[in-house]
């Protein structure tokens, strides 16, 4: 399969146009239907193509509005199964899982990083769809949450696969569920295209790796959580899936591309980076604050959800400090670990930056120069630091979607 051509990341308006397109050209093949709307209205669509199987896949985009790959996967995707009709299953494709965080954060194709946080946002958790079962009681779900649970009910999907993104570093996966020999066809996708491997992902920190960039999550019931989320992945809609004996997978896939996250080598003094690492992070996040104040609350939706956002990541960046300075800090770390952790925290600041930055400006607020200096020398930092190189949206693309049908490959293979 061969998928890369010049491409931007599409809007949710642009992919439900040319999934409408898709389902009006492939009648007998592909349809579009509305599953649900989100908290303003804006509906969610769901792409299908194939019928009369034995198995379902579930494809999620979107669900992170600062990662906007997955809506372009999800259409090549589709494309290339109307091409090639798949045996045995049908796929379905949830466009965009938050319509409403895409309308606030655009980068239909950044040209550095900085032109990337110009307009960013990113939810604070509880109203993320995946992540707000994990934070919030079922009466207090929003309605995006709730129609993708609908959703994974109705379909009871085999393989969910949620498609995700990372500004810069690497590509790893993260399963609810092993997938045997999901490790081969992956790091041949990445070598072929030149992503590096995460192979110490932050996100995954502790979970078993039964190949280079493949994590296990901990099983339901387990204590052997991540240490840097703040929720419980396994009331994420992730594992809502397992209720149906599904598998979720979660495929990762950079933007920018750093060789650092793949460094194999054994870092000299782990703990001791760690506590730089987390006096940075603690520093940087008091600028931030500092200059919260001068940010009128108001009354402005847009900029309510992006000072909430701010808000949200500040309050997280305390506990994710004591992780790294605490008893359970490694001893022994490779350099792509630290890596990974010192990419992690640099976007933490960064990010609560740029969305102060979008208020400030909005508002006219004196403060917005300062922050402006801030958010405009962490982005050079940031590339500089980690030698950052962009992987073009087609390569991006490419990647996603040869991993997503090797993971059913080898799901289908494994006799699940």
């Amino acid at each position: 399969m061969t998928l890369i051509r010049d491409m931007c990341y599409p809007t949710p308006h642009e992919l439900a146009l040319a999934a409408r397109a898709l389902a009006d050209e492939h009648p007998a093949l592909a349809r579009l239907r509305q599953i649900g709307a989100s908290r303003a209205g804006e509906p969610l669509w769901l792409l299908s193509v194939g019928a009369d199987a034995t198995h379902a896949v579930l494809v999620v985009a979107g669900a992170h509005a600062n990662e906007p790959v997955g809506g372009a996967t999800a259409l090549a995707l589709a494309r290339h199964l109307i091409r090639v009709p798949p045996a045995g299953a049908a796929w379905h494709f949830l466009l965009c899982a938050d319509p409403d965080g895409a309308a606030l954060h655009r980068t239909p194709r950044p040209y550095s990083l900085l032109d990337y946080h110009r307009n960013f946002f990113r939810p604070p958790g509880p109203e993320q769809p995946e992540w707000a079962p994990s934070l919030l009681p079922p009466d207090r779900l929003p309605p995006e949450t709730l129609a993708l649970t609908r959703l994974i009910d109705e379909l009871r999907p085999a393989l969910q696969v949620s498609l995700h993104g990372t500004d810069l570093g690497g590509s790893w996966v993260q399963l609810t569920r092993d997938i045997p020999g999901l490790a081969e066809p992956f790091g041949k996708s990445a070598a072929e295209l030149r992503i590096p491997v995460e192979t110490s992902a932050s996100d995954a920190s502790g979970w078993p790796s039964p190949g280079a960039g493949i994590f296990v999550m901990p099983e339901p019931g387990t204590t052997d959580d991540g240490p840097f989320h703040p929720e419980d992945t396994r009331l994420s809609t992730w594992y809502h899936a397992h209720r149906h004996a599904g598998t979720t997978a979660i495929v990762e896939v950079p933007m920018w591309a750093s060789d650092l996250v793949d460094d194999p080598a054994p870092h000299p003094d782990p703990r001791a980076a760690l506590r730089i690492l987390a006096g940075r992070l603690t520093a940087d996040a008091a600028q931030v604050a500092a200059l919260r104040g001068g940010a009128a609350d108001g009354t402005d939706p847009a900029a309510a959800a992006l000072l909430r956002a701010v808000d949200w990541t500040l309050a997280l960046i305390p506990r994710i400090t004591a992780e790294w300075t605490g008893p359970g800090a490694p001893a022994e770390a490779t350099a792509a670990y630290i890596g990974s952790i010192d990419a992690f925290g640099r976007r933490l600041s960064l990010r609560a930056a740029a969305m102060l930055l979008r208020v400030l400006r909005a508002q006219g607020q004196p403060a917005a120069p300062a922050v402006d200096r801030l958010v405009t020398g962490w982005c050079e930092e940031f590339a500089d630091r980690f030698q950052a190189r962009w992987v073009p949206v087609a390569t991006q693309v490419e990647h996603q979607s040869r991993v997503v049908l090797a993971a059913y490959d080898r799901l289908v293979a494994a006799g699940r």
